[in-house]
């Protein structure tokens, strides 16, 4: 388990194993999530939302459906 102590300033250096285990390196982004049940997730901020471009390739064996067929409640 490793440990921090929070500064006058408020903050804290995350220690050299857990910075190695997240892939941490200077100018990365560190992302706090505060859970309902008090506990904090800390976690690297590595890949964007633009990273999973192009990772989903559409499926071509479906039909297109036209908006007629879309209806709701259509029998």
């Amino acid at each position: 388990m490793a440990e921090a102590t929070v500064s006058s300033k408020g903050q804290i250096t995350i220690p050299a194993d857990i910075r190695q285990a997240l892939g941490l390196a200077m100018g990365d982004v560190v992302v706090f999530t505060l859970l309902e049940d008090g506990t904090t997730v800390m976690r690297a901020k590595k890949r964007s939302l633009l990273d999973l471009e192009g990772m989903l390739k559409p499926d071509q064996s479906k039909r297109t459906l036209s908006i007629q067929d879309m209806s709701i409640g259509r029998r």
